[in-house]
């Protein structure tokens, strides 16, 4: 496995130099940013990232507004009581994409939120105190107890709010083969808990938060 300093010189060369690539680098916030951002917010962002899986994300983004008002903005303690009626009349909702599945994601996902609410105080709360060597268990939570969070949503989602995360991409991947660290993209416990322990290792030696490590690594492959 290569040190993180060699990976750092190739996304450099690549990009034309380290200013280059501190421009790409997402947003991570801290864990007072992440509490202070409310229980709808959360739910609204999560709903966002289900919506774009498969379509481009314009699209979504155009229409959130629409939903912002069809979903009572994004309420938790509103939409977990939508009956079946009401979700099957919102999928006839011209105004957002109608699509059933992931409309009623939203029920179950504000439940899920208004769980980790009573639980944590919020899901800000929630998510400032998630350790960062375990994120991929907080992808496993995510997708077991919420609606459509499997694949890379979990993890975009979280990217999309601030929690540090980092993304197995294509290219993620392509570099992690690379490395030897796995074979092909990993979704058993067992790879996902290596890919964590290498991305561990590159924090301890570099002080990065991980999704600027997942960023400059893709940085170092082709695509």
């Amino acid at each position: 496995m290569r040190s993180f300093g060699e990976i750092m010189a190739i996304a450099e060369l690549h990009k034309g130099g380290a200013s280059a690539v501190d421009a790409l680098l997402p947003e991570v916030k801290t864990e007072a940013a992440l509490k202070a951002v409310s229980d709808d917010r959360y739910l609204s962002e999560m709903s966002r990232r289900i919506f774009r899986a498969g379509l481009k994300h314009s699209v979504v983004d155009a229409r959130w507004p629409a939903f912002e008002k069809a979903f009572w903005h994004f309420d938790p303690a509103k939409l977990e009581l939508l009956s079946d009626e009401q979700l099957e009349r919102l999928a006839a909702d011209k105004t957002i994409i109608r699509h059933l599945g992931k409309i009623r994601a939203v029920r179950t996902n504000a439940m899920i939120v208004r769980q980790i609410s009573r639980e944590a105080g919020s899901v800000g709360g929630f998510l400032a105190e998630w350790p960062t060597d375990n994120i991929v268990g907080l992808w496993g939570y995510l997708k077991k107890h919420g609606a459509q969070l499997g694949g890379d949503s979990a993890a975009r989602f979280l990217r999309m709010v601030g929690k540090d995360t980092f993304i197995l991409t294509n290219d993620v991947v392509a570099a992690l083969v690379y490395d030897q660290v796995v074979d092909k993209k990993p979704s058993s416990q067992k790879a996902l808990a290596q890919v964590q322990e290498v991305f561990n290792t590159w924090q301890q030696e570099t002080g990065l938060p991980l999704a600027h490590l997942s960023r400059i690594l893709s940085m170092t492959v082709f695509s």
